[in-house]
Parts: C-alpha cells; structure tokens; sequence
C-alpha cells in the first residue's frame, strides 16, 4: 500500500529582476515530480541546494500550493483534504528551532501534546515512551537550554511523533549536529524503521542516506533523475571501480586542469576533484574490467605533478550521487 502518491508536481515562483528596469520573471522550482512511498517503508529525496527539495516537501506538507499535478497521503489530496493531510503527518525540521528553551523536555512534549490534540488520558505514557525512544528518558525534567544540537534535535522528533503520525517528513534533521550527536540520531532514525515507521528523509550526507534509505530519489534542476535503492544507483550509474589519487600541493584550478587530462585516458569516463586541506583528490570514475591506473599516473606524470595515496576501490552513494547531478 502506498502511503503517498505524487503525479507531476510542478510549483513555479513569479520573481524580479533588474535595478533600474524591474522585470517579471517565472522560475520553475520544481518540473514534474512523480514518486510513492509503500508504508513502513524510509525514503530518501537527495539533491543539491536550490534542486527543489524543500519546494516539493512543502507541497506535500501542505505549506505550499501545486501549480500543477497532484499529491495524496492516504489517499487525501494535500490540497482538497489539508486539514486532514495535516492530521495525519508530521514534520521535523534542521535546526534548534521549534522548541521552548526555557521549558524542560517534558513541559514541551505536554504542551505540544495539548496543540495536537493527543486525549490527556493518553499524554503521559505517549510521551514517556517517545522519551525513551529518542533516548531522552531520565533526562525530560532539565531545560531545553542545556540540551545539545543532538538532543535538542531527537526531542524535535518525539514532538513530531505525538500524534502518531502515518508519515513522518525528516528535512535534514543532522544538518550541525557533531558525529556522536549524528550518530545516536541515526540510531533513533533506524529505530523508528524497525517499529513500521514511514518516513520521508532528506539529507546532503550520503553515508546517511545509504545506511538508512530503502530508496532514494534523486533531484536535480527540479526534475527526478534517478530513483531506487541504494545499491541500484551505485550499480546504475557508477558501474566499474573508483580510482583515487592524491595530488600534493595542488589546489583549485591548477587540480582541475589535471581531472580534464586524466578524462582523456582510455576506459576513464569521468573525473572529479575532492578539495583536501593538503592539496586535492582526484575522484576517476573507470569503466568496468578496465585497469586505467598506469594511464592516468602517466597523464599526471607529464604534468609534472607530485602524486601521494593511489587507491581503487568500490563505487559509493556519493559518487554516484555526484555525476548524476553533475551529468
């Protein structure tokens, strides 16, 4: 059974531009999206900024209106049925918004509790069980204001599961939050797939995406590019091995010059530059069966150019993530 359904979502902005002659302009944030998630299923919406992640999120959590096409959340339109779409999801959000500091963990989930509606007979145990899911019990009686980026983002979670929702949309929810924070969100996250929890999750870290996604869609200029699981885009796009050599001192430009030289050598589809704070990696993309290393040692080797670690290993998510929003 499929929990959402979106057909042809488009959204297009009117904008200005000019100084002197002010001009109307139409800017089309997002061309005909189309996708479902199956219940109990997490889904992962990836893309540069500006892709139209956050247009199409919107539309479908009611904030904004389709130009065109149409959305359902069991089986309500998003636009026809709002107050009952709104019913029936919920939404966390990056940041350490969205929370009454001077108040203690508790004293939020209860007021919030109070917002959604949730019977008072049943606040209590909801929200003891929600603590303890998030892993915030023994905690809930200190202020928010005390609370890490971490913390403050899993509390962000359990006030977004206080109605129990059929679908929980998580819009960047590690965006700043350092690794141990990330990691026990992570450990929430997956804790939540393993209770039946359908979730919509959108995220620029890839490791995230491939540890938790079921499936992932990626999203470029506002059109879907790709879409399946985690191990289907990595064998779709990035087919073959990843070669990564390490050029010393060499940065920006001067890095760049070399990823277009080794783009010529045969059995090399692409190559890409990965700044390091020592100098630069170059990322080459090989055809599969192929062995390009010697051919692209040689092409650096006439630039003249100090090479440290050479590496091949197994295509990731982000690389295939990164050719197809640069492709």
């Amino acid at each position: 059974m499929s929990i959402l359904e979106a057909r042809e979502l488009r959204r297009t902005f009117t904008t200005t531009t000019g100084v002197l002659r002010r001009q109307r302009k139409e800017v089309e944030a997002v061309r005909g999206v189309s996708f479902d998630i199956a219940e109990g299923e997490l889904f992962g919406l990836l893309g540069p900024n500006g892709a139209g992640k956050t247009t199409t999120i919107k539309m479908l959590i009611t904030l904004l209106l389709p130009t065109a096409g149409s959305a359902s959340i069991l089986g309500l339109d998003v636009v026809a049925d709002a107050r009952e779409v709104r019913r029936r999801i919920g939404y966390v959000f990056g940041g350490d918004r969205g929370l009454y500091e001077r108040l203690s963990a508790i004293d939020n989930l209860r007021y919030f509790a109070e917002l959604y509606g949730v019977p008072p007979r049943e606040q209590r145990a909801r929200i003891g069980s929600l603590l303890e899911l998030v892993g915030l019990a023994g905690r809930e009686r200190e202020r928010v204001e005390g609370f890490s980026r971490g913390m403050r983002q899993r509390l962000h979670i359990a006030r977004g599961l206080l109605h129990d929702p059929a679908l929980l949309f998580l819009d960047e929810p590690s965006i700043g939050i350092d690794p141990v924070g990330a990691r026990e969100l992570r450990r929430t996250i997956a804790d939540l797939r393993s209770e039946g929890k359908t979730i919509l999750l959108t995220t620029h870290y890839m490791f995230e995406a491939d540890e938790l996604c079921d499936r992932i869609a990626v999203i470029r200029h506002g059109e879907l590019v790709a879409e399946g699981t985690p191990e289907q885009l990595k064998a779709r796009v990035s087919a073959g091995s990843v070669l990564e050599v390490e050029l010393l001192g060499v940065a920006g430009a001067a890095a760049q010059a070399h990823a277009d030289a080794v783009c010529r050598v045969a059995g090399v589809r692409s190559g890409t530059v990965d700044e390091q704070p020592q100098g630069a990696v170059l990322l080459v993309q090989v055809e599969p069966g192929v062995d390009a290393t010697a051919g692209v040692l040689g092409a650096l080797a006439g630039a003249d150019t100090r090479v440290g670690r050479v590496v091949t290993r197994a295509p990731t998510l982000e690389d295939a993530y990164v050719e197809l929003v640069s492709s």
